[in-house]
């Protein structure tokens, strides 16, 4: 009995297409990280990271080749130099790999209920749990090193209460209460996804072959350092720690093993999640000083994430996602 083909729609093709686009970064990333790294423990996670990248890419190859749509450019061999000097030490590598999981279960999680054929639902759903799985290989290493960094403790509630003054929202002026237990999560998430961030762009600073790229990245730390202590003031403003930075995890190397297009994407790629990072903490941050922050935050990476699509432009790096027909031009 012949079978209806059921058409990709426009959710599953930009679902695919976006993964497609990221993982074959990483496939391209994993291959030089596996070529520097040392401690055997670090070299089974960034194994198991690049098998997972290999994997997805593939599958989106063949449901796009079933499809007759076309396969995205991506990343090839030619954005890697795997014989490049060390540029981040193998610490950097299993933390970079565990704050990319973090990402990668947000978007999968996102994709997921915008997808409709079983095939399609099968990948994404797989791609969460197999990410799960790096999530939870990487930070059983983290922790076995005593590299993983954990959100502070508080005193446990000895019973329950309300809120009884509106004084809970305040912020700004006067003796503010306390940060509450989901504020400091997202306070201290963000400040470690932008010490991953600043470290990553200082070590791509010091390689990058373009001037106008070196400069962007240069912008990026700065902006991403006067966030990092912002975020530090409300940790200590309520006798809390603050994460350690990893810069410390970059070398002085200044010969890239990426091409500028690869490391753009990645800053990219890094910036859009921190906006998406800012908007979850600040539906979880009652505090009017917090949630203003927040908001003035997402806004100084919307503008420099959109200059940086800017320059992707401007080199001709900037592939061009699936999108709907343009009926007018299509009738002239």
């Amino acid at each position: 009995m012949e079978t209806h083909h059921i058409r990709l729609t426009s959710s599953e093709v930009g679902g695919l297409w976006a993964n497609y686009i990221a993982d074959s970064m990483f496939v391209c990333v994993y291959k030089y990280y596996l070529e520097k790294v040392e401690d055997e423990e670090i070299k089974k996670v960034l194994e198991h990271a690049l098998d997972l990248s290999q994997q997805h890419v593939q599958v989106v190859t063949k449901i796009f080749k079933e499809e007759g749509h076309a396969i995205p450019l991506g990343f090839t061999e030619n954005d890697v130099h795997v014989d490049a000097p060390r540029l981040f030490s193998d610490e950097f590598f299993l933390i970079f790999t565990k704050q990319m999981t973090k990402g990668a279960l947000v978007t999968y999680g996102a994709a997921l209920p915008h997808v409709f054929r079983n095939d399609i639902r099968e990948h994404f759903m797989s791609c969460i749990s197999s990410t799960m799985e790096l999530f939870n290989e990487a930070t059983d290493v983290l922790l076995s090193k005593g590299l993983e960094v954990r959100s502070p403790y508080i005193p446990y509630l000895r019973e329950a209460d309300m809120v009884e003054k509106q004084h809970f929202l305040a912020g700004w002026w006067g003796k503010q209460r306390p940060i509450t237990a989901l504020e400091i999560t997202h306070l201290y998430s963000n400040i470690q996804t932008n010490h991953m961030g600043t470290a990553t762009i200082t070590g791509f600073g010091q390689v990058a072959k373009n001037s106008d790229v070196r400069d962007y990245f240069k912008r990026g730390k700065e902006i991403s350092k006067n966030q990092i202590q912002v975020i530090i003031n409300y940790l200590h403003e309520n006798d809390l720690p603050a994460p350690v930075t990893w810069d410390a995890e970059v070398y002085d190397s200044t010969e890239s093993p990426f091409s500028d297009k690869l490391m753009l994407f990645m800053i990219s790629m890094m910036t859009a999640a921190g906006m998406g990072n800012y908007g979850t903490a600040l539906s979880a941050s009652p505090r009017r000083d917090i949630a203003a922050d927040y908001v003035r935050f997402q806004g100084e990476i919307g503008l420099y994430a959109e200059d940086g699509l800017n320059l992707q432009i401007k080199h001709a790096w900037l592939e061009r996602p699936p999108h709907a027909a343009d009926r007018d031009q299509l009738m002239k």
